[in-house]
């Protein structure tokens, strides 16, 4: 699988509540969430960004509290998955779960400007920054790339 598109670039120690905001959190509606993805951190972003296109951001992406909404957000508006540096723990597994395809590539986000346009090729885990280079994506197993593939834990559960 390959994803390519525009980036959005976001700092460091971005949190669940810059993803999807608390005061949101009365529903668990997918479409109902994508309209508040990183409201907190840029009020425009849904109104800016384009189905496919990727959000970048520096170390401990997803940091705080332990909830879905966030991943599931991040899809359900179409992003078409995260760089960052490094990812919280509890966010990755999340991620994973719901079926948010998710790199981390400490390099590539040092060069990646907002605006770039970038491909990401799961299998071979290479990111490509448009007229700057490739960039190498920490390996995850088989088994995950399976989940993210499934849709999720759930749907890779329900096939099987």
């Amino acid at each position: 699988m390959s994803y390519k598109g525009k980036c959005w670039k976001f700092g460091d120690n971005i949190n669940t509540d810059e993803i999807i905001p608390a005061r949101y959190l009365n529903t668990s509606d997918p479409d109902e969430l994508a309209a508040h993805v990183m409201e907190d951190a840029d009020a425009e972003f849904v109104k800016k960004m384009t189905a496919g296109d990727i959000i970048v951001a520096g170390p401990n992406f997803g940091c705080g509290s332990s909830r879905e909404h966030a991943p599931i957000a991040i899809k359900a508006v179409g992003i078409s998955c995260v760089v960052a540096e490094s990812f919280a723990r509890i966010f990755y597994r999340n991620a994973f779960n719901i079926g948010l395809p998710i790199f981390e590539s400490p390099e590539a986000v040092a060069a990646i400007k907002q605006g770039d346009e970038i491909e990401v090729d799961e299998k071979k885990g290479v990111i490509t920054v448009t007229g700057d280079g490739e960039y190498r994506a920490t390996e995850y197993p088989e088994f995950m790339r399976q989940l993210i593939a499934a849709g999720g834990l759930m749907s890779y559960l329900k096939k099987r």
